[in-house]
């Protein structure tokens, strides 16, 4: 297994060469020129061609893009030209924040989508089936800005029971998590609907339910557990995608988090700060998805002896 591990990892040298490459390039041609925005308002033509000088904006695009490369493969992904703290620093002192939202928002929808699921699978093509289908389709309907909005209105200006934004306490993450956690329940319910319907058909749920084992221990220890494959997978890729920062809804509730951070550095051109925080974006995605692969073994025994296959003809 630790052979499929190595070529996984090795495999994000290219993709991180060609994201931080599309980065540089597209941030570089967006009109306005950076340097009038690092420069004081008085100050003269010499200092800003001694800033342009300092920061390697007298040189050629694909020349700082080699000289950034050089420094990344030592560890250094830059400083910022609006804060001048390093872009790893920053980037790390966010990535709480965002973890914690994105585990929070992933709880919620695991908790609404997953029983949801199931009793639209057990009940398919009655009402009950009809009206979760509805009410996971809502979430994602709901755009989140909107969404987000219409809880602020309800749970702090009008109840005032939990906080409007901001970081600090459980109560702050609480409408975040609602807001992208529900936006992720109508995939995870369907996949979760789709794999039950696969595995409740199946010979030995029928064996089991014959020798008088009650329903619901079907439904929950040998039906669930059968179905977890496309489950986690969706999980995860959910889990990724809110660790990549859910901006509109960090900017809503004024959440310090990654997301936020990559906006704000986009609207000030920070070049070091938006490829800095986009690689780490990338690794920490691919280092997601490697885990639940990962998990399929634990879950499924079958992969686990694929690997274990692999592993030795590889070694052959």
């Amino acid at each position: 297994m630790y052979r499929y591990v190595i070529k996984r990892l090795l495999m994000l040298i290219p993709v991180i060469i060609g994201i931080s490459f599309l980065v540089y390039f597209v941030i570089d041609l967006a009109p306005g020129d950076i340097i009038s925005q690092i420069a004081s308002e008085d100050a003269t033509v010499e200092e800003i061609e001694e800033l342009r000088e300092e920061y390697g904006f007298n040189k050629p695009i694909i020349v700082r893009y080699a000289e950034y490369m050089s420094g990344m493969l030592h560890g250094d992904l830059g400083t910022s030209y609006i804060t001048g703290e390093p872009v790893f620093e920053s980037y790390m002192k966010r990535l709480p924040n965002t973890l914690i939202l994105a585990f929070a928002s992933i709880l919620v929808s695991v908790v609404i989508s997953i029983p949801l699921g199931i009793i639209s699978a057990v009940n398919q093509g009655t009402w009950k089936d009809n009206v979760t289908m509805v009410v996971a389709l809502l979430g994602l309907s709901m755009p989140n800005f909107w969404l987000g909005l219409l809880l602020i209105i309800l749970f702090s200006l009008k109840l005032g029971l939990l906080p409007s934004g901001g970081y600090g306490t459980i109560a702050h993450i609480i409408l975040p998590a609602i807001t992208v956690g529900t936006g992720l329940t109508a995939m995870l319910t369907r996949t979760t609907r789709s794999s039950m319907l696969d595995v409740i058909r199946q010979d030995y749920l029928r064996t089991a339910r014959s020798k008088g084992v009650p329903e619901k221990r079907v439904i929950h220890k040998h039906a669930l557990k059968n179905a977890l494959i496309p489950i986690i997978t969706v999980i995860g890729t959910q889990l990724a995608s809110c660790l990549g920062g859910a901006i509109i809804t960090e900017t809503v509730f004024a959440w310090p988090g990654v997301g936020r951070l990559i906006l704000d550095s986009v609207n000030s051109r920070d070049i070091p700060m938006v490829t800095g925080c986009i690689i780490m974006k990338t690794i920490t995605i691919s280092l997601i998805l490697l885990c639940v692969d990962l998990l399929y073994a634990v879950v499924d025994p079958r992969i686990k002896a694929q690997y274990a296959v692999k592993g030795g003809k590889s070694h052959g």
